[in-house]
């Protein structure tokens, strides 16, 4: 099944409790929430200014928050369809739901983090640097979070006080902004991407880097003509395997590669005809599923650094893709306006 819209569909999650639900949000100012199963529209998230870049739901599904490029924010009760609370920040970078509450944490470009306990509205700021909080992740234990900055400093932050627990910079920052964090599932390591092509790997209870994983960057290719760039690179994004202690990092120029956490080194390398986007690994097994700037998502087995299969369907480059718990659908958006779902035939299981 597919959701036709009426522009690019610039992101999707699926509801956490059932995964039966989908929210995407366009370039046309619009988000719905709608089945996954047979693609019925059950509610459309109205009223945005800007595009819906931000959307997700909270940990029990009851909410459904939605952000657009502007910083005007939006929750939804699910069940009644109704908003419930909205509030305008200055231009919205993330969003992201607290994994355990009624909660939810947003970034944006003056630096500063958001925090507002919903529906109440309960708000706290986290003062970055005076330059934008490019991405951001609440860790497992819900106390702390941490987020990245375009001035290639990381920050981890105490929810309750208010108070920032470290501040990695200079050499132990990065040297450009930073485009994706993560964490693995107990929460004591994290890992930040870079514009700088670096992955860091940190001790999240002391704040230190462990490892850095450099990719080689291909010496940049000379323009071949008059106003052509120069080619360049970047992690985009990034994940820790939750059943083997491995970690992958997907670069512009279209690498995937798996990183050994115990032994700190590259364990394998998979080519991509075009830029990877995003990846995401599967829940309870070493799967590591990565969307392209050509359209297709594919599976990978982490271990052996093999693909397993890949999708195609979509017209022009995914830009966002969320995965079911049981690893069965892949929901993707768009730039060709569409957002589809996959079923994943698996014939090892």
């Amino acid at each position: 099944s597919f959701l036709f819209c009426e522009a690019s569909v610039f992101c999707v999650s699926l509801d956490p409790k059932t995964n039966t639900l989908a929210v995407t949000g366009g370039e046309d100012d619009k988000a719905f929430v709608w089945r996954v199963s047979d693609g019925e529209l059950l509610f459309e998230c109205s009223g945005h200014k800007d595009s819906v870049t931000c959307a997700g739901f909270s940990h029990d599904s009851v909410f459904v928050a939605t952000g657009d490029m502007s910083g005007l924010i939006k929750v939804w009760r699910v069940d009644t369809k109704e908003e419930v609370w909205s509030f305008e920040v200055g231009d919205l970078e993330w969003m992201e739901w607290h994994p355990q509450a009624h909660v939810l944490l947003a970034g944006t470009a003056d630096g500063n983090s958001w925090m507002w306990k919903i529906p109440s509205g309960d708000c706290k700021t986290f003062q970055g640097p005076a330059c934008p909080a490019t991405c951001g992740r609440i860790l497992p234990d819900g106390k702390r979070a941490v987020v990245g900055y375009e001035d290639g400093t990381m920050r981890i932050w105490d929810l309750k006080q208010g108070t920032s627990l470290h501040v990695l910079k200079g050499q132990d920052g990065h040297q450009d902004p930073l485009t994706c964090v993560a964490s693995n599932q107990d929460g004591s390591l994290i890992m930040t991407g870079s514009v700088d092509c670096h992955a860091k790997l940190v001790n999240s209870a002391t704040g230190k880097v462990v490892c850095v994983f450099k990719m080689d960057s291909v010496a940049p290719k000379a323009p071949t003509s008059e106003g052509e760039e120069a080619e360049s690179n970047s992690v985009e994004s990034l994940g820790f395997c939750n059943v083997m202690p491995l970690a992958a990092v997907g670069y512009l120029d279209g690498t995937l590669a798996i990183y050994d956490l115990s032994t700190q080194s590259l364990r394998h390398k998979c080519q991509h005809e075009s830029g990877i986007v995003q990846l995401l690994w599967e829940e309870s097994s070493a799967v590591v599923y990565t969307c392209s700037l050509d359209g297709a998502v594919r599976l990978w087995d982490a271990r052996l650094g093999k693909m397993i299969s890949e999708y195609r369907g979509h017209s022009a480059e995914i830009l966002d893709f969320a995965v079911n718990k049981d690893a069965s659908i892949v929901v993707t958006t768009s730039g060709d306006h569409q957002a589809k779902v996959f079923c994943v035939q698996r014939p090892d299981r």
